[in-house]
């Protein structure tokens, strides 16, 4: 079982940075689809960025330009690089991993497994 836990989230001011960081225990995902979905206060889990084995990277619009989605699997590792960050990017971010196949990168059924989440918070 594939156990995933987040980390890097936190306070930041708008137009600031954070890297998220998701670590893998119990397996290894060099064959998944590694995915960041956030979930905003009040509403439903939503797709953020994924990035396939072959490093193949897929963004929500809003996000392009300002997240970076990457991988280490030497480290079986995740990454999403925030630049830029907005009040609206404030939420829980959840890493997962899975096999979705191409139409379904940026939904929930696709993935397996899930972290925890942590939250960050972007505010003056």
């Amino acid at each position: 079982q594939v156990h995933l836990v987040e980390s890097g989230g936190g306070p930041v001011q708008p137009g600031g940075s954070l890297r998220l960081s998701c670590t893998a225990s119990g397996g290894t995902f060099n064959s998944y689809t590694l995915g960041w979905f956030r979930q905003r206060p009040g509403e439903e889990r939503e797709f953020v960025a994924s990035i396939r084995y072959n490093r193949a990277t897929y963004y929500k619009d809003s996000v392009k330009g300002r997240f970076t989605i990457s991988r280490d699997n030497a480290k079986n590792a995740v990454y999403l690089q925030m630049n830029s960050l907005e009040a609206e990017d404030t939420a829980v971010y959840y890493c997962a991993a899975g096999t979705p196949i191409l139409s379904a990168l940026s939904t929930q059924n696709g993935y397996r497994h899930w972290g925890q989440g942590t939250q960050v918070t972007v505010s003056s």
